[in-house]
């Protein structure tokens, strides 16, 4: 609040009172009082308007500053008449009954979009789950019909369930909370079970697979990083080279581990990398016939975010590296030790 405003505010009342002693100066002079007297009334009067201005300016300053500090700190600052004392004057009073009733009105509206997004989301997840079992039935008769026709079938099949597992992830990475069990894993485990959900199209497609070094155990949930890997997977395979590599392997680097993603690949444009974990980004590749949708890597920011797994990607003009990084959890081995 400034003291302009302030005063600009106050200005009737100053004007009044201005009145009043200039009334009550003429009066005293007309009875006669001295000149010296009526100064005196005069200034002891403005001393005491001053006075009361300046101290009704800073309590007020003083409380609104108060105010807005704890509404800095409120994340639904909606919710600020739950925190303010209730207003003593009867202006401010009406001010504040319709802040209540703002405050009444968007947490019912937030409410009924809690809970059209609830159904929504339980719908998708249902949907997906039917979905799956007619993919999952395509699949086995395909396998059980081995041909060349039947294995591009089973190529786009794999694209098809990573698409439906990549609706069925975003619906859920809300809340992760809900749904991730954190325990000891084996990264090699998870590794080979992202390369056999992908086997059909790396095959297809001639990318060579190799694994140095991946023996390392971390505590982590191994479904949601099986998903990430799968969507680091599909990348390379869409960004491919003529000769495609992808190569894993792992580092121990003060209390991390890392699990490293290399490919050969076209790469990605330095003006482009501190925005692939964007929302909906799909950068100059993706502009070129990849049919990037930008949610992969976005996806997998999010859970990373989540499971408190680093993210980081490097890349140089061909070929992309993915990082992921654990934490050594050496608090959790010494329990279960």
């Amino acid at each position: 609040m400034s003291e302009k405003l302030y005063l600009k505010n106050q200005m009737p009342a100053i004007l009044v009172n201005l009145m009043g002693m200039l009334a009550l100066a003429l009066f005293l002079l007309a009875s006669g009082n001295q000149l010296q007297t009526v100064l005196f009334i005069f200034m002891a009067w403005l001393m005491i308007l001053i006075t009361y201005l300046s101290a009704a300016y800073f309590i007020r300053k003083r409380d609104l500053n108060q105010l807005l500090a704890m509404a800095e700190q409120l994340e639904e600052r909606y919710l600020i008449p739950e925190i303010m004392k209730k207003p003593k004057k009867a202006d401010e009073q009406v001010f504040y009954q319709i802040m209540k009733m703002a405050e009444k009105s968007m947490l019912e509206k937030i409410g009924e979009i809690r809970n059209e997004r609830k159904e929504y989301k339980e719908y998708i997840e249902k949907w997906i789950h039917e979905a799956k079992i007619p993919i999952t039935a395509m699949k086995l008769l395909c396998e059980n019909n081995r041909s060349p026709f039947t294995r591009t079938i089973l190529t786009e099949l794999e694209k098809i369930n990573q698409y439906t597992e990549q609706a069925l992830y975003y619906a859920r990475s809300e809340h992760t909370e809900k749904d991730y069990s954190v325990r000891e894993i084996a990264l090699c485990d998870v590794v080979h079970s992202a390369i056999a959900d992908n086997k059909y199209l790396l095959r297809q497609n001639n990318m060579t697979i190799t694994i140095d070094n991946i023996e390392n155990r971390v505590y982590t949930d191994d479904k949601w990083v099986r998903f990430i890997l799968n969507q680091i997977i599909s990348n390379a395979v869409k960004y491919r080279s003529e000769q495609p590599v992808l190569h894993f392997s792992t580092i121990k680097a003060n209390d991390r581990i890392i699990l490293s993603i290399s490919d050969n690949g076209i790469g990605i444009p330095k003006s482009d990398l501190p925005c692939i974990f964007e929302k909906g980004f799909t950068g100059r590749n993706g502009r070129t016939g990849k049919n990037s949708t930008g949610i992969g890597l976005y996806l997998c920011k999010r859970l990373c975010d989540k499971l408190g797994i680093g993210l980081t990607a490097h890349s140089e003009n061909n070929g992309t590296t993915i990082a992921l990084s654990f934490q050594i959890n050496d608090f959790v081995t010494g329990v279960q030790g």
